[in-house]
């Protein structure tokens, strides 16, 4: 029997992967019902250096979402508890279903761009729109999410959460979303609007909300357990945060600190304040972390 005298159940639906999970199935969307068409009008307005720079930026994150999607294996494999299967089983899903996003965003905007403009088709996984820092990086969180399946301590557990879902989703990913959604939304003067971009990615940044949440709440845990010393989180996400910086530099069209969109510097202080504020969260007893409802809320 159960604590409240009911028969014991399978799963525990107050459980905060369970919630996260629900609110998965809840918010399900489909890449390919996003429409794409006044995009297409929308880039044709772009100088060829921006459209060269949205084209990395698309390749940069459609090449981390799939990245992701191969690295999050090992943590299914070690993760013992229902809540966090079903979790999981989902976050695999999603990080699918970006990568679908990204590709199909390609083939249907890009491809037929190009071809207007009479240049050559390019591919998303040509080599010149990645650097060694951004191979670096995600070499990096393939490792460390490996290692669990070498040794399943707290130690790699916190640094397998702290690689994939504080920095690589949590810093890289979220914040340049963020900047790719003010520089082609409405309120953008200079730049088109690319409404099936933005709305693509306000609904991928949604998602990821649950993911870094579920991160957050393993390492809160395992420090509140003691089982991990705070000093071992802001260690490895200090030590990834340049890769992060120098992976993202660059022309791209839409982040200069004179031209349209967000500055480099308010994309920093975006990254930077979002950090510290889940840093807090997870090393102060008297912090919590914010609930499913709030962590999928977006900004802009």
């Amino acid at each position: 029997m159960g604590t409240d005298g009911q028969p014991a159940m399978q799963l525990d639906s107050t459980a905060r992967p369970y919630r996260y999970y629900r609110n998965a199935v809840e918010k399900h969307w489909d890449p390919h019902e996003i429409d794409l068409e006044a995009d297409r009008d929308g880039v044709a307005d772009l100088p060829d250096p921006a459209f060269e720079g949205l084209k990395r930026s698309l390749a940069l994150f459609g090449a981390g979402e799939e990245s992701v999607t191969e690295d999050l294996a090992p943590l299914s494999v070690v993760l013992d508890d229902i809540a966090d299967q079903l979790f999981i089983t989902t976050q695999l899903y999603e990080e699918s279903k970006h990568t679908d996003f990204f590709d199909r965003y390609w083939r249907a905007v890009i491809h037929p761009e190009a071809d207007r403009r009479g240049q050559a088709r390019s591919s998303p996984t040509d080599e010149r729109w990645f650097n060694e820092p951004y191979d670096e990086l995600f070499a990096r969180n393939e490792r460390a999410m490996a290692r669990l399946l070498e040794a399943d301590t707290p130690a790699n557990r916190a640094r397998a959460h702290c690689h994939y879902h504080l920095t690589i989703e949590g810093i890289l990913a979220q914040t340049g979303y963020y900047g790719l959604t003010l520089a082609y939304g409405e309120d953008e003067p200079d730049l088109p609007n690319l409404p099936g971009l933005v709305e693509g990615l306000k609904l991928i940044r949604s998602d990821e909300g649950r993911h870094v949440g579920f991160g957050m709440a393993k390492l809160k845990s395992l420090v509140m357990a003691d089982e991990v010393d705070p000093d071992l989180l802001r260690e490895t996400v200090d030590d990834l945060v340049p890769l992060v910086q120098e992976s993202l530099t660059g022309d791209d069209g839409a982040s200069t600190e004179e031209g349209p969109g967000p500055s480099p510097s308010d994309l920093t202080g975006y990254a930077a304040a979002k950090h510290e504020q889940r840093m807090r969260q997870i090393t102060t007893a008297s912090e919590k972390i914010p609930d499913v409802e709030e962590l999928t809320e977006l900004d802009a």
